[in-house]
């Protein structure tokens, strides 16, 4: 296709042959769009340029590309392209005005210019005007008539018409018919602005000088250059016939609906013709002033009744006009107007077109966020091609209409992911029709997180048990917290909220797994030290800014046998003379002998302590002491006999009630004696010196043998003797164990038996013969009588001195005499 050049048009349109360009445009400002109309020829090529729109809109070229400029349109070819960078809008596909528009003039299409970042709309007409690229031409190559010589002078001929796809001036302007000797050509212009021609007889035919006639019928367009169409005419000149058929009507109007069923009757026509026999019998048929009206429509040609063969569209004939002719058997004819107006059917759905949708959205959006927009057409007309949109189902959206034929898609409330991720909307766009037409698009849209939710605990509260002596890393329990968010945000993490338990960080004693929330001990944990543990655990997920909660975590230390139980009385000492409890053999059965006091540092049945005693007894005689199973009272069980030994030494075994169990033992020393206390120590005096001379001859024998030994044994028996006293004043004063101060019972006399001690008693360390063995500056326990329960230490002043860095020691004298107070009075030592 060769280029064609553009006029400017003023006034009028005018043609010229040089190629050129005249660009027209008009803006339709309003409060949200602008119009631009531009005229350009068809045929131009690819890449020719149309107009500005930059300058046309009064655009910067950075708003064009900040908006990503772009053309929408709801047609399958988009003939214009815009060159957003230069802001110019060029040709894209070659424009073909005939297949475009066809018969309807002027000829244009319509797009817009959409921009985002605030969305601006402009709608652009560009009419394509017509070149002379078509010529005229006919349906038939030849027409044929058959004429009777008797026609009479000024009779019509209707000619077929030429159909040029051009339109104005480029259509038929004229015809021409050649040899015209004659016949005369007439031209005609139809109300719908076609032009036909017809020939009139003007010169009289004689059937005996030319049966038959050859010409030319030759259609001439207006364009420059002009073209043309030719077509033969075939005329048989028959015999007379003095009558043509006449109508009964000069126009013919009907009414027909689009997509009428096929054979539906249109109208009939009726023509009479005064002539009898063959030239009175009428025949029906379209005449060829219009091609392609047999695509339509078909007439009986007996009865004149035209019906529907195939289906009609509104969308593209509004109207439908055409000739009809009536012919009788000898040749004459005559011609009529027939107007068909098609109605308009609602056939055509709404067309929906997406100009843009955002998925996802975050969940944190406002209402009142725009989503998507759409563009709704229909290609009906009236109320049939009026479209509304709607959203269907509840769900948190609306739909709103800001410019013509478009509808912005946006938020109606606000969102939560974790109710609902994701949506399905469905957007129905429906026309007015009777019934209504609708057309539906779903639309997937996605919420996307956010972090507005913390990590949660399903208890306030964890509590768990461990027992002690537990080895390091060993678990106690698990926490978990869910978070409803996704992804980073539901990613949660524990960790330990900073603290103290005894003055001690929490981290000392457990720890936490940050992924798994496992909490473990972090060493082995003593429930004489600690019973209990609370502290409080954070969990937090992985959001920007987190998000946390925390919970509280009580351990309970669950006690086990670990310890022994202690025995606090009698004290064992190491080397200062044995101690002995004194009983007088006049005693009776239940005498209070002494009481054995001891403790266990456990705790429940770990700590419940029984007592035996394990003693020789006599064959004949029995055991004669017996100690309370839970209260540790030593207590004789029958009269003291001569034969019982006045020295008696008795082993207590402590036991407490664990599993396994724990034991203790200690020696109690008594003596059976009636007199003074220095027999019984004499006896015991004698004993621990047969003792020490027994030992000094072992040493002598020993130094003896190894003189240069005795040294190095001396020295290492004075380092033991040393640290077995410092260990058993540890274990009863100097360890973190709980020491409970021994206090003599005070035993109520409340049956009236006889051997018991009396209410009110002291105490008195009596200084004796063998007591210059022990250092001056020993230790003295005074046990006071009084209520308040307190024990009493009195240390020497030298002693303090001199072992003022050395563990306090508490030692009993050798001997003790019972002194009793009775009605105010002492009573002489037994």
């Amino acid at each position: 296709m060769e280029s064609k050049d553009i006029h400017p048009i003023r006034g009028g349109m005018r043609r010229r042959r040089a190629a050129c360009l005249f660009v027209f445009w008009c803006f339709f400002l309003n409060a949200t769009e602008a119009q631009i109309r531009y005229s350009i020829p068809e045929e131009m090529k690819k890449g020719s340029l149309v107009g500005n729109v930059a300058q046309d809109l009064g655009l910067d070229l950075k708003r064009l590309r900040s908006g990503r400029a772009r053309i929408v349109t709801g047609e399958n070819v988009q003939y214009a392209e815009l060159r957003a960078d230069k802001g110019l809008l060029v040709v894209r596909e070659r424009i073909d005005r005939e297949r475009l528009c066809g018969d309807v003039t002027p000829c244009s299409f319509t797009f817009e210019i959409l921009l985002e970042n605030p969305m601006e709309l402009h709608p652009v007409t560009i009419e394509v005007v017509d070149v002379n690229d078509n010529a005229p031409t006919f349906e038939n190559n030849h027409l044929r008539f058959e004429i009777s010589e008797s026609a009479a002078l000024g009779s019509r001929f209707v000619l077929e018409s030429a159909y040029d796809a051009d339109v104005g001036t480029n259509g038929v302007q004229s015809y021409i018919l050649t040899p015209s000797d004659n016949f005369v050509l007439k031209q005609h212009v139809s109300p719908g602005g076609s032009k036909y021609a017809e020939m009139v007889l003007q010169k009289s035919l004689d059937r005996e000088q030319q049966p038959r006639l050859s010409l030319k019928l030759v259609a001439v367009d207006g364009g420059s250059p002009q073209k043309s169409g030719t077509v033969n005419i075939e005329i048989n000149i028959l015999d007379a016939n003095d009558n043509v058929p006449v109508f009964n009507q000069s126009i013919y109007k009907a009414k027909v609906i689009e997509n009428a069923p096929v054979g539906t009757l249109v109208l009939t026509v009726n023509a009479t013709d005064a002539d009898s026999g063959s030239y009175g019998k009428v025949t029906y048929s379209f005449s060829n002033s219009k091609a392609g009206i047999l695509n339509f429509f078909q007439i009986d040609e007996m009865t004149g009744c035209i019906s529907v063969i195939n289906q009609i569209d509104y969308e593209k004939d509004k109207t439908i006009e055409f000739m009809v002719e009536a012919k009788d058997q000898g040749g004459l004819s005559e011609s009529t107007k027939v107007e068909i107006e098609v109605l308009d059917m609602n056939d055509n759905a709404p067309i929906l077109n997406v100009m843009s949708f955002t998925s996802p959205v975050s969940e944190d959006s406002p209402a009142g966020t725009t989503i998507g927009i759409v563009n709704v057409k229909d290609q009906d007309s009236g109320d049939n091609g009026h479209v509304t949109c709607a959203i269907e189902g509840r769900v948190p959206f609306r739909i709103k209409s800001n410019l013509r034929n478009y509808f912005t898609l946006m938020t109606d409330a606000d969102f939560d992911r974790e109710t609902v991720s994701e949506y399905n909307i469905t957007v129905v766009a429906s026309d007015a029709g009777s019934p209504p037409l609708s057309t539906k698009r779903t639309f997937h849209l996605k919420v996307s997180d956010v972090n507005d939710n913390a990590p949660a605990f399903p208890v306030s509260f964890y509590q768990a048990t461990l027992a002690e002596n537990n080895s390091p890393g060993a678990s106690v329990l698990r926490v978990s917290a869910k978070d409803p968010d996704e992804n980073q945000n539901a990613r949660v993490s524990y960790m330990l909220e900073p603290g103290e338990i005894g003055g001690t960080p929490v981290a000392e004693f457990v720890s936490v797994n940050a992924q798994s929330g496992i909490i473990s001990a972090v060493r082995s944990l003593d429930y004489e030290q600690i019973k209990r543990l609370d502290f409080v655990v954070r969990a937090q997920d992985g959001g920007s800014p987190p998000l946390f909660s925390n919970v509280s975590v009580g351990v309970l230390i669950r006690d086990q046998n670990d310890n022994a139980p202690q025995v606090l009385y009698p004290v064992q000492t190491g080397g200062s003379g044995p101690h002995a409890e004194m009983v007088p053999r006049s005693a009776d059965a239940g005498y209070l002998v002494t009481k054995v006091v001891a403790v266990d540092v456990d705790s429940g049945q770990n700590a419940w302590l029984s007592y035996k005693v394990q003693q020789k007894s006599s064959p004949d005689r029995g055991a004669l002491f017996e100690v309370g199973l839970h209260n540790g009272e030593m207590r004789t069980v029958r009269q003291v006999t001569d034969k019982d030994a006045v020295k008696q030494r008795l082993t207590v075994v402590v036991e407490d009630n664990g599993q396994p169990s724990r034991s203790a033992t200690v020696v109690v020393n008594v003596a059976l004696a009636d007199g003074f206390p220095q027999v019984l120590r004499s006896e015991f005096a004698d004993e621990d010196e047969r003792e020490a001379d027994e030992r000094l001859t072992f040493y002598l024998v020993l130094a003896l043998a190894v003189v240069s030994f005795l040294f190095v044994v001396c020295l290492l028996l004075i380092i033991s003797v040393k640290v077995y006293r410092w260990r058993q004043s540890r274990v009863l004063y100097g360890s973190n164990l709980p020491v409970i101060p021994y206090y003599p019972p005070r035993y109520s006399d409340t049956l009236g038996t006889t051997g018991t001690l009396p209410h009110v008693y002291n105490y008195e360390a009596c200084a004796t013969a063998g007591s210059a063995k022990s250092a001056a500056g020993h230790n003295v326990l005074l046990v006071d009588a009084s209520s308040t329960g307190t024990v009493h230490k009195l240390q020497s002043e030298n002693n303090i001195l001199d072992e003022l860095d050395s563990p306090l020691e508490v030692s009993l004298p050798s001997f003790i005499v019972e002194c009793s107070v009775l009605n105010g009075k002492m009573a002489p030592p037994l």
